[in-house]
């Protein structure tokens, strides 16, 4: 969760005025704060652009004719926050910085529609336009690939660093793909935070951290609903890695990685069954290397197990992956990890939590 002060959590479960702001930030270096009347911005895990936005504003002559024009669709960005309001207290935090995408509207009356992704899509696009080689170490081979795309980028590594083996990547291929792969070696994800700055980190282990937000029932809480369920489409509860790297001729045995607890409901050979995962990487030439990958790689592979939707007052500085604590009106509680959800700007209420990984907490 984007740091925040205690009041600001606190303020969520009161009567606060809810507030937010766009900045757009020009090609030429200029800045402004952009009127709006509405806007969303979408979060979810699972897509490779992290965030999206669509943004209101009421004053249709912001609609460009030319590329010169004030929100020209050619390299502009938005920054987006929101917060609370109440009484002399004001606290707002990011939701998101985006590449402009579009910009449209009724000339005559508007609204004109900003639509928008987070600055994963710079580098996605920015295909190799030549053979690039990618060596030493997974942290910095990610890091090297996003600074080739965005020379300025904030760049935050949380997962423990291991080496790689050597991997050329060809011209068209994408370097976010690239990404992707390294990272899987070291069982990490990558993606743009509410702040605009590149994170490469491990999905937490609901066990072993501090839950981000408890979502409680009651007085003072800010719990409203909650769904859950248990499905086994799209869980794996083995992961078979293979490494064959033909730039050294390193190719260690594969080695397969399964959920070796018989209290398991997803326990290797047991009732579930056995559902590999398949990962295969050039940058893999270490027996450790594969068994390393293949342990984080699980994690990830089974946390679709559990899903719960939960209908909860509105908390914009939540990331997906968070951990929350659920505690419903029967005073039960559950662990689960945050993957998708709305942020309405402007609006207060409540939101929509879409989770997974949901495990019996205290």
């Amino acid at each position: 969760m984007y740091p925040v002060s205690s009041r600001f959590l606190a303020t969520l479960a009161e009567s606060y005025t809810p507030v937010s702001r766009v900045t757009l930030f020009r090609t030429d270096g200029s800045v402004e704060q952009l009127d709006h009347t509405e806007g969303t911005v979408n979060v979810a895990r699972g897509q490779q652009c992290r965030r999206s936005c669509s943004v209101s504003l009421p004053d249709p002559a912001v609609i460009p004719r030319t590329a010169r024009d004030k929100l020209g669709v050619y390299g502009a960005q938005l920054r987006i926050e929101c917060g609370v309001r109440l009484g002399s207290y004001q606290e707002l935090v990011p939701v998101g910085q985006f590449r402009i995408e579009t910009i449209e509207g009724d000339v005559d009356d508007g609204p004109a529609v900003i639509t928008g992704q987070s600055l994963e899509c710079i580098v996605q696009d920015d295909k190799f336009t030549a053979p690039w080689r990618a060596t030493g170490t997974a942290v910095a081979a990610i890091t090297a690939l996003i600074l080739r795309s965005i020379p300025d980028a904030a760049i935050i590594a949380l997962a423990t660093d291991a080496a790689i083996g050597p991997r050329t990547y060809d011209i068209g291929d994408s370097p976010w793909d690239a990404i992707g792969e390294i990272a899987a070696t070291i069982g990490a994800e990558v993606y743009c935070d509410a702040g605009g700055s590149f994170v490469i980190a491990e999905l937490p282990d609901l066990l072993s951290v501090t839950p981000a937000w408890t979502i409680a029932a009651g007085e003072h809480g800010v719990y409203l609903s909650a769904t859950r369920g248990m499905s086994s489409k799209d869980v794996r509860n083995g992961v078979l890695v293979r490494g064959e790297n033909a730039e050294t001729g390193a190719a260690p045995p594969p080695v397969l990685v399964v959920d070796n607890d018989p209290g398991s409901p997803t326990y290797w050979g047991g009732p579930f069954g056995r559902r590999p995962r398949f990962h295969s990487s050039p940058t893999l030439t270490t027996t450790g290397q594969c068994t390393a990958a293949g342990t984080l790689l699980l994690r990830a592979a089974m946390a679709p197990n559990a899903t719960a939707n939960l209908r909860s007052l509105v908390n914009p500085a939540l990331e997906p992956g968070d951990v929350l604590r659920v505690v419903y009106p029967d005073g039960t509680a559950d662990l689960v990890q945050a993957a998708s959800f709305p942020i309405n700007l402007g609006v207060g209420g409540d939101f929509l939590i879409q989770a997974i990984s949901a495990k019996e907490g205290s």
